[in-house]
């Protein structure tokens, strides 16, 4: 019998590009790049238009690529590719000759309606006909963000992977990406604090790329608490952090913590069997107690970068209405 083999690309960029073709010409609609790491469900992904950590060089092997796989299909209508970089090299994961769940999205960005173009072309019309031959510009940055269900479903893990957990989604908007990325997550109901008392419990990969985001949370006030491994890393660094048990080292733990009130955000990457299941009860007990927490890097990366924003300038608001005629 036939056997596949897959192999995983450990920490990638993962991008998303939603297109058009007319059977002989190919516009590109939007380019998104996922603030997760390649691994996450495309759907459980927080994405930001335009991308905000991907080199000129390989946006333009993207642009190339989606051309010539657009061109060779003879695709007619939307169609989507999702590709990975990885060490300089530019993956295709998969291509999909439909519309994509981010169609949506990317029309609300770009303000062109994506979906009446495809139906128009299926129609008999051309991208010339629809005045639509070039890639939109996105003024300022657009952050799609997954709203997920884990508040309604006590004892559900709440950690993101491979299977598809969301429910809905939403979109933020800014001339930055941190307060755009602010705006996405308070519109899937997650309000990230800008002071209290941050808990750090990361696994040894991890331990590297959370001494930054340790060190620009204290920086902006935030106590540090974290579990035995990740405090005595963090201490070393010279980062005052305070000691806090793993549930299976006894009261007082996390959960006590959560519990009454003295935890304002949790960074939690568990590895391993006890640390996953400890994790899955914090991140169960997080949803219902409203603790926000973040189980990858990336996205506590870009939720410090919000936070680090917020402390420099408050939000405001406009409609997409206003967005487009200004």
């Amino acid at each position: 019998h036939p056997v596949l083999i897959d192999k995983f690309l450990d920490d990638a960029y993962e991008i998303d590009v939603d297109a058009l073709s007319d059977g002989k010409h190919v516009t590109i609609g939007g380019i998104m790049q996922h603030i997760e790491e390649a691994g996450i469900h495309s759907g459980d992904s927080a994405c930001v238009v335009p991308p905000y950590k991907i080199s000129y060089f390989h946006l333009d092997i993207i642009r190339d690529y989606t051309q010539r796989i657009g061109k060779a299909m003879k695709v007619k209508g939307l169609f989507n590719i999702q590709f990975a970089v990885k060490d300089d090299e530019v993956y295709v994961l998969e291509v999909n000759p439909r519309s994509s769940r981010t169609v949506p999205f990317i029309s609300k960005a770009t303000g062109y309606p994506l979906a009446s173009y495809a139906a128009q072309i299926a129609a008999g019309k051309t991208l010339a006909d629809l005045d639509f031959l070039s890639e939109p510009r996105v003024n300022g940055f657009f952050i799609k963000e997954a709203v997920f269900p884990f508040q309604k479903f006590p004892g559900v893990d709440a950690r993101l992977g491979p299977e598809m957990r969301s429910t809905g989604e939403v979109t933020g908007h800014a001339s930055s990406f941190g307060h755009a990325f602010i705006k996405a997550q308070s519109a899937a109901n997650v309000s990230l604090p800008t002071s209290g008392t941050v808990c750090i419990s990361v696994n040894d990969f991890d331990k590297g790329a959370v001494s930054k985001i340790a060190r620009e949370l204290h920086s902006l006030g935030f106590k540090l608490i974290a579990t035995e491994g990740t405090a005595n890393w963090l201490n070393s660094l010279g980062l005052p952090t305070d000691r806090v048990n793993k549930l299976s080292e006894g009261s007082p733990h996390i959960l006590d913590m959560m519990q009454s009130g003295d935890i304002d955000l949790i960074i939690n990457t568990p590895l391993g069997g006890q640390a996953y299941n400890e994790g899955m009860e914090i991140r169960s007990q997080s949803y219902a107690l409203g603790v926000p927490i973040i189980t990858t890097m990336s996205a506590a990366m870009a939720s410090v970068q919000g936070i680090k924003q917020i402390h420099q300038k408050p939000l405001s608001v406009r409609s997409l209405q206003k967005h487009y005629v200004s």
